[in-house]
């Protein structure tokens, strides 16, 4: 018995090692797979990435991670837009801006708010002269940049007359982010229209990674460690189902 036992040992260690490897190469194939799902279907207003671009994926995955819960250690972002969105998406539809925009709000003020050293301010960060230029109110008695209605319209405006100039969703988020004269000039200089192709500054140059990153964490918050309020899963159900009734019809 002893003879058996000790020739069989052998062959069964062999076989458990072998199932441990297929093991473990099924995860990191799931995992492969599974990121290179997730590039596939991450996009703005329905730009995607550059997909088999390694630059532009290690910079998505480094901003995704840097929105984990883990890192921000907030539910606010959830509980603000559970109470923006309402307010925010029917006033981009009647402007025909796509919805994504809604998160800009969240990545300009979100996490911060008060004025900014520039003199930024307001759910939408407008300066001064911006804000009125589109219809706000910005004087030493009131600030409509801090109203999400009307700054929301003045918003949808801009981002409209930017679309005009630019012809890109991407182009237009980081324009609005950046100035729409310094990203004509990129644009000539580089002889470049790709958002994800372009060299800019630092901040400009992860803006629409942000607000792809704001986007996941919303619709998606048990992937990222968050839990959203009820208030906003409900509205989020909702408005699925209501998409849901149009594709059917």
């Amino acid at each position: 018995m002893a003879k058996v036992f000790a020739y069989n040992m052998p062959q069964a260690a062999k076989s458990i090692s072998k199932e441990e490897k297929i093991t473990s190469t099924d995860t990191l194939t799931s995992n492969i797979t599974k990121e290179a799902s997730l590039m596939d279907q991450l996009n703005f207003a329905d730009e995607t990435l550059p997909l088999g671009d390694v630059k532009v994926e290690r910079k998505m995955k480094r901003t995704l991670a840097a929105h984990y819960f883990s890192n921000l250690q907030t539910n606010k972002l959830h509980r603000k837009a559970a109470e923006w969105f309402p307010i925010i998406e029917p006033i981009l539809a009647a402007y025909g801006i796509p919805e994504d925009f809604k998160y800009m709000p969240l990545v300009e003020s979100g996490l911060n708010s008060g004025v900014s050293p520039k003199g930024a301010a307001g759910f939408w960060q407008f300066m001064p002269g911006t804000a009125r230029m589109y219809g706000l109110k910005v004087n030493a008695k009131v600030d409509e940049r801090n109203n999400l209605r009307k700054s929301t319209i003045a918003a949808a405006k801009y981002i409209k007359e930017l679309y005009r100039t630019f012809d890109s969703w991407t182009l237009v988020a980081a324009a609005y982010n950046v100035g729409d004269g310094h990203m004509r000039r990129q644009i000539s200089k580089q002889n470049q229209d790709n958002y994800f192709k372009l060299k800019l500054n630092q901040e400009t140059g992860g803006y629409v990674y942000k607000l792809i990153s704001m986007k996941q964490i919303v619709e998606n918050p048990n992937d990222y460690g968050y839990t959203a309020p009820r208030t906003l899963l409900a509205y989020n159900a909702e408005r699925d189902r209501k998409a849901e009734d149009k594709t059917v019809e």
